[in-house]
């Protein structure tokens, strides 16, 4: 016989049997909380050493803001998810350069250095296979909205993102900008970096080549003198143009017959990375003759050039510009015809300057 129980006996039996089940249903429950935690905590931490995988450019929504061809940063923060960011910086000795240290949330490393020739003929364009190979690894398709990203901190480091922008574009890719100031004003406005490496899913990429922007040496050394020949414009400063200095890779100073100099630093104010105003652009393409026809940009290894291509082309709209890849240190190293070549005495000369400026 169950012996009887008085009532609130039998209530203080039975709520303390209600509240053991209560903890150890709590405590299963914290168990189970716990155990996710560290779950996710373990793929935080693996995703973290794998870097960030960006989102496909197949899967990235369309981009109205990225016209092109320059963005600046206050536009390039509210298109992040639909762009592909190229950081074309170097610097160190680490592969990435200065990737590493903090580049635009979600950008793509792609150093200078893999866009161009090697140290005998920096400015001469590598196989089609390697860009192919390149763009694909990058996330690029022909219609991927993409923001090349250099250090804009002078005017002549615009010459990289400048240069990188005309290649993609002579490969075929539509839809291309360039951050005007670079990381140096992304950075000077406070925003958000990341030192994670980005991974992305490699596309399809097939150039298709644009070669009404590109200019060959061959038929520049054909069409020298005759009539509607292109005018030829050396990008370099006064220097380099009248043949007092030379770039390390060229065989001997001076420029092509018949150029002009139009100085690459003009477009620029105030010593900084950023391009001038639209209407300052404008009134410095004032002054150089223009004629009907094709235009030539050059310099020494189509770095500086690649500015003046970017201005005359892609801002103020000029037709028929061309960019030498080579340049001089290729146009040099063909034996072709020079202009401002100094006598022997006048290049000793020169270069003694050099060495005692450097000193």
């Amino acid at each position: 016989m169950v012996p009887f129980r008085p009532w609130f006996e039998h209530n203080a039996l039975m709520s303390a049997s209600h509240d053991d089940f209560s903890a150890k249903a709590a405590a299963g429950r914290w168990r189970q909380m716990r155990r996710a935690c560290l779950l996710c905590c373990a793929l935080a931490a693996w995703a973290l050493s794998q870097g960030v995988s960006a989102m496909p450019s197949s899967q990235a929504p369309l981009c109205a803001a990225v016209a092109g061809p320059l963005i600046n940063v206050a536009t390039l923060r509210g298109e992040l998810d639909c762009v592909r960011v190229v950081d074309v910086r170097e610097g160190d000795d680490n592969p990435l350069g200065p990737y590493t240290r903090g580049h635009v949330p979600g950008a793509v490393a792609a150093p200078y250095g893999r866009w161009r020739g090697d140290a005998s003929n920096p400015g001469r364009l590598r196989s089609l296979a390697h860009y192919t190979k390149l763009v694909r690894s990058l996330g690029i398709s022909a219609d991927t909205p993409v923001v090349i990203v250099a250090d804009g901190g002078d005017a002549a480091d615009f010459g990289a993102p400048a240069r990188v922008y005309w290649t993609l574009k002579w490969l075929g890719v539509r839809r291309l900008a360039i951050l005007d100031g670079g990381m140096t004003a992304w950075t000077g406005a406070r925003q958000a970096v990341s030192p994670l490496q980005v991974h992305v899913q490699p596309t399809s990429f097939q150039p298709q080549l644009d070669a009404s922007i590109r200019a060959r040496r061959a038929s520049l050394a054909d069409e020298l003198g005759k009539p509607g020949a292109p005018l030829l414009l050396d990008a370099r400063p006064r220097a380099y143009f009248e043949g007092q200095a030379m770039a390390p890779a060229a065989v001997q100073p001076g420029t092509m017959p018949g150029a002009q100099n139009l100085d690459f630093g003009r477009w620029f104010q105030g010593g900084g990375g950023r391009l001038a105003d639209p209407a300052a652009l404008r009134s410095a393409a004032q002054g150089f003759d223009a004629r009907d026809g094709t235009v030539v940009s050059f310099c020494n290894t189509g770095h500086l050039a690649a500015i003046n291509w970017f201005v005359l082309s892609e801002v103020l709209h000029a037709p028929h510009v061309q960019l030498y890849p080579g340049s001089m240190v290729d146009w040099s190293r063909a034996g072709e015809p020079m202009q401002n070549v100094p006598t022997r005495f006048q290049q000793l000369w020169a270069q003694l300057k050099q060495l005692l400026h450097t000193l």
